[in-house]
């Protein structure tokens, strides 16, 4: 969410920043706010009013009766009466506006970074680097789900039985193999000196419309019924939401988390699910990375983020490219985004496993974060977050890459001590 100030003073820049977004329908929310801005203003100029005018009459009043001068003092009394009126209407018309004025930024996009390529989707991304050898095998390499089933590691016919499309069971080496990578991504992260984290799986409305947008919200989130209550797409939201309503002390920061959850998707708008696959699911487990910082800071971080996730790829034998997300794939609280992509040597293409988002103050200025610095002037500071990894979806990437022609998996020496000394899976 944008600071009033600024749509107040810049509203060409803020309507040129989405044309950018090629969200031509969004600009008449600008003079919207606008409107809204100025009748909040004069509104609680009134109650300003109508508070000093009752003050000074019941100063008044109490000089007078100090002086004896009862008949002059009840002169005055209707001023308080008048004043006792207004003021509550005048104040629930504040708040009305403020609501409403609220309810119309949060759907105005966040000012994104001067050097995002311009795009209207995801076809229009940049490539910006390679790692690793993205050679083709002189075997074919079969279907995810065939390497999985042929190592007895997946049942799907169960899981949809039991929950639908978009589960799955995992079992023997390939579970463990998928809880392997895990544990992995966590010892990885907490070696780069990142504070680790189980947090909660739900979180309240008032989290989730402080992280997200609306439509990403209405894609994503699975709602339990009665509650207040919402299952989380990623441990972000937990982990940003974590800070809400708090002021933190400038000497705390970066505050540099990595966070361990189970996620839950609807995957509304998604390309379908796939009946035979686990690319495209409604329940998955991830390794989230999330930093608060100074803004001067942000950018710095945000490229030592996902340079940590390429790191962690190339460490697994996985070859990735990194692609700068152009302004029409970008999310509306995002300012800048960097996906990772990994090699896929049976489509001979990248496909994503990963997204490393700078958020600039649109997070925490949502969800009231602040921080007091050493002068003690408080500012809003910067949110970043990234993906280590995210099974079993990057399982389909490392089964690929670590296939031999034989149809066993080798297991790299970073796993082998998370799967018990194995080097190879048959």
């Amino acid at each position: 969410m944008l600071d009033i100030k600024f749509v107040r003073n810049n509203p060409d820049v803020v309507k040129e920043n989405m044309k950018k977004k090629f969200q031509d329908d969004k600009l008449s929310l600008v003079d919207e706010v606008i409107e809204l801005d100025i009748q909040l203003r004069l509104e609680k100029g009134k109650g300003d009013d109508l508070r000093a005018k009752g003050n000074l009459a019941a100063q008044e009043i109490g000089a007078l009766l100090a002086q004896g001068k009862k008949e002059e003092a009840n002169i005055l009394i209707p001023a308080i009466k008048e004043t006792k009126r207004e003021l509550p209407k005048v104040e629930e018309t504040a708040r009305n506006l403020e609501k409403e004025l609220r309810d119309i930024m949060l759907r105005i996009p966040q000012i994104i970074a001067d050097d995002v390529p311009l795009g209207k989707d995801d076809s229009e991304n940049v490539e910006v680097a390679r790692f690793g050898d993205c050679t083709k095998p002189e075997f074919d390499v079969p279907y995810h789900v065939e390497i999985m089933e042929k190592l007895k590691g997946i049942d799907l016919d169960s899981a949809r039985k039991t929950s639908g499309a978009g589960f799955y069971y995992l079992k023997g080496d390939i579970a463990r193999l998928h809880s392997a990578i895990l544990s992995y991504a966590r010892d990885f992260m907490i070696d780069k000196g990142f504070e680790y984290y189980i947090p909660p799986f739900m979180i309240r409305s008032e989290v989730v419309t402080g992280v997200m947008s609306f439509a990403e919200m209405e894609n994503m989130m699975y709602k339990i019924e009665g509650e207040d209550l919402y299952l989380i797409g990623t441990s972000e939201h937990s982990m940003i939401g974590k800070f809400i309503d708090t002021i933190v002390l400038e000497e705390e920061l970066p505050q540099a988390l990595t966070s361990y959850s189970p996620c839950f998707r609807k995957e509304v708008g998604a390309h379908g699910i796939e009946e035979r696959g686990v690319y495209r699911i409604h329940q998955f487990e991830k390794q989230e990375m999330v930093v608060i910082c100074k803004p001067e800071d942000s950018a710095e971080w945000f490229k030592k983020m996902y340079d940590y996730t390429v790191e962690f790829f190339v460490s697994l034998d996985i070859p990735v490219r990194t692609l700068e997300c152009c302004s029409g794939d970008l999310a509306d609280l995002k300012v800048k985004s960097i996906d990772v992509e990994a090699w896929s040597p049976r489509q001979q293409k990248f496909f994503e496993v990963g997204s490393c988002s700078n958020l600039g103050d649109a997070q925490a200025r949502r969800l009231d974060i602040r921080v007091r610095g050493n002068d003690g002037v408080k500012y809003i500071p910067h949110t970043l977050n990234n993906t280590v990894a995210a099974p079993p979806r990057m399982l389909i990437a490392f089964l690929e890459n670590n296939l031999n022609a034989d149809g066993s998996v080798n297991i790299p020496e970073k796993l082998q001590g998370y799967m018990g000394g194995k080097t190879c899976l048959k």
